[in-house]
């Protein structure tokens, strides 16, 4: 008997399943439909969500999502971030917490702050040791992605900065349909037209999911000479500047490659906060303006796509509302 109430009744519990003690007494479908509410109740308590894609990997994009994250933090901003490669995890050792854990509360998983107002969560959180592999298929990901964002306790914040491995594959597709509205992705891309070709295929992901594109970062553009502090060009300059309006993109700026923010990384000091008058921090915090505009700006892509949901939305309701008083007439 208990169970029939259980899978008839709506769960107004903050806490997962998993952590209820009753769950025996619920059905599969009260299971699934709690943890759908779950994950919009949680969604539904941080303003603004960017993913932080590149086309291929290499390309400086857990860099990116790391220094945006200290950025937007270190300017006031309530501040998570998703380390949503699975299989290459690398946030936790540029922030230098690799040697940390998830916690669990009695409701909900507990991420890592690295500042008060930013929090972390990361697979590196869950391995036995740094050299574990994560053998997994897509469902296994999808699963890990959806007690991410659902079962940790992010609380109200003012960004989610999730960084995805690169490609628009399973893992892509996985987080943009369990956020719901993504307010914008930053591509990240190197100069080379390699890298620049897979650019286009992410900025082209995107769009298909109707995500708006806050911009380009083009990274490693030109090497900064340690000794007389020139720049010289590695590879090339200009290539995402140029893709940026070829596809009709925002360009954020260009972030030079430097030797001592790759020794900083590796000892796990973002560079917006270590070298803050480096050339890299300077351009970097310009890009981080950017990215706030996007969002915030009336005029906005991510405001546009937000105003076209929000009347969606509303005229679902108008729809059901004259559905139901027809009825009942």
């Amino acid at each position: 008997m208990r169970g029939d109430i259980m899978s008839q009744e709506r769960c107004d519990k903050d806490s997962t399943c998993e952590t209820c003690g009753q769950e025996g007494g619920c059905s599969e479908q009260a299971k699934e439909d709690h943890a759908e509410k779950l994950l919009k109740k949680t969604m539904g308590k941080i303003r603004h969500k960017f993913m932080v894609m590149s086309g291929k990997g290499g390309v400086g994009k857990s860099t990116v999502a790391v220094n945006l994250s200290v950025a937007l933090a270190r300017d006031g901003r309530e501040v998570g971030i998703l380390d949503a490669d699975l299989h290459g995890p690398d946030v936790p050792k540029m922030l230098g917490l690799d040697l940390k854990r998830l916690e669990g509360s009695p409701d909900r998983i507990e991420p890592v702050a690295y500042y008060p107002n930013l929090k972390v969560v990361s697979m590196a959180f869950l391995l036995p040791d740094p050299d574990s592999p994560v053998v997994w298929r897509g469902p296994l990901k999808h699963g890990a992605f959806k007690q991410f964002l659902s079962e940790v306790s992010w609380g109200d914040l003012d960004y989610l900065i999730v960084d995805l491995p690169p490609g628009t594959g399973d893992e892509p597709l996985s987080v943009a349909q369990l956020i719901g509205e993504v307010d914008g992705a930053v591509i990240v891309t190197t100069p080379q037209d390699v890298a620049l070709l897979d650019a286009r295929k992410a900025v082209t992901f995107s769009r298909m999911l109707k995500i708006p594109v806050v911009g380009i970062v083009e990274n490693m553009s030109g090497f900064s000479c340690p000794h007389c502090g020139k720049t010289i060009n590695l590879f090339k300059v200009g290539g995402g500047q140029k893709a940026a309006w070829e596809l009709n993109v925002p360009f954020l700026g260009r972030i030079v490659f430097d030797p001592d923010i790759v020794e900083n990384c590796d000892k796990g000091l973002p560079f917006v906060e270590s070298l803050p008058n480096s050339r890299a921090a300077e351009a970097f915090l310009k890009i981080s303006k950017k990215c706030e505009e996007f969002v915030n700006s009336p005029g906005s892509g991510a405001q546009a796509m937000k105003d076209t949901r929000t009347g969606i939305s509303r005229v679902k309701a108008m729809l059901k509302d004259k559905k139901t008083l027809i009825e009942e007439v």
